[in-house]
């Protein structure tokens, strides 16, 4: 994966879930100008984070090619965004960490060693370190390189560069205000993800299966988000101000119930501002990976 930094970012993004390929193009007022989506039939990608995740890549890449194609590509390099379930995000705290990037590396697969399902020898990591008082916060991304490797064909073979990589929920945060304490709720076929923001700082994160999908209901959705509400309370001593919600069917309804756990406003994610006319509104929720790898 692409280490997580300032480096110049494309203006075309293209995420791969399990059930469809989504695509947008970013303008110079930070909205997308031209977005699609195009349909997977069920099985051809099977996010998971040891076995082969593409059991059709020719037919992921046409699709790939398809929706990039229709939003008016003016350039091959494109930030990928992959799913959550692919990929293990990880929270450490360090005493210190080394100033050149490569020993700093090497001590964060060193302290990931332990806690992945596969030989971190065969790992792509990628993090960001951030200074906290008298420690030092490192948010990890790592990725079996085999899987890793599987989706940036796909996009080679569609004939385009995936330069930036990036899971879905960690690319929808862009799109976040995460100055107060803020859960961020993003629903897709098979996985909840959930985070907790504050101060720019992102201080819980977790990836639920759901194989309710989009169809999970706002009762259901607020039963599986609430431990991590009260574990963030209990840690931090602090209460949830605001929620967003992304990629529901219904987002009224888990706005309600949300909203009589924790007395927090609720909003979506993805605000029919930021995004062209060409947007359905079922594909507007969906959105939420490409426009935050995006404006962010």
């Amino acid at each position: 994966m692409s280490p997580i930094s300032n480096i110049p970012k494309p203006k075309l993004a293209c995420e791969i879930a399990a059930d469809r390929v989504l695509a947008g193009r970013l303008n110079g007022s930070r909205m997308l100008e031209a977005c699609a989506a195009r349909e997977l039939v069920p099985g051809i990608v099977v996010p998971d984070l040891v076995e082969n995740n593409l059991r059709q890549r020719q037919a992921v890449s046409a699709a790939i090619e398809s929706a990039l194609s229709s939003v008016g590509v003016r350039s091959h390099d494109v930030i990928a965004i992959i799913p959550d379930a692919s990929v293990r995000v990880m929270m450490l705290d360090f005493d210190t960490l080394p100033s050149d990037p490569e020993e700093a590396l090497g001590v964060v697969r060193f302290r990931l060693k332990k806690s992945l399902p596969f030989d971190i020898e065969k790992a792509k990591v990628s993090f960001h370190a951030q200074k906290v008082k008298n420690e030092v916060k490192v948010v990890a991304a790592v990725g079996l390189a085999s899987v890793i490797e599987d989706y940036e064909a796909a996009f080679r073979s569609a004939g385009f560069s995936p330069g930036v990589v990036l899971p879905s929920m960690l690319a929808a945060l862009g799109a976040a205000d995460g100055k107060r304490p803020t859960l961020v709720v993003k629903v897709d076929a098979h996985t909840t993800s959930i985070a907790i923001l504050n101060e720019d700082q992102l201080q819980l994160f977790r990836t639920l299966e759901n194989a309710r999908g989009a169809t999970i209901t706002g009762e259901q959705l607020a039963e599986e988000v609430y431990p991590s509400i009260v574990f963030f309370q209990d840690t931090y001593h602090l209460n949830i101000e605001r929620i967003y919600v992304a990629g529901l069917a219904e987002a009224a309804s888990a706005a309600a119930a949300l909203l009589s756990q924790t007395e927090a406003e609720v909003q979506e994610l993805v605000d029919a501002s930021q995004l062209s006319a060409s947007a359905d509104l079922a594909s507007r929720g969906r959105m939420a990976g490409v426009v935050g790898a995006l404006i962010s």
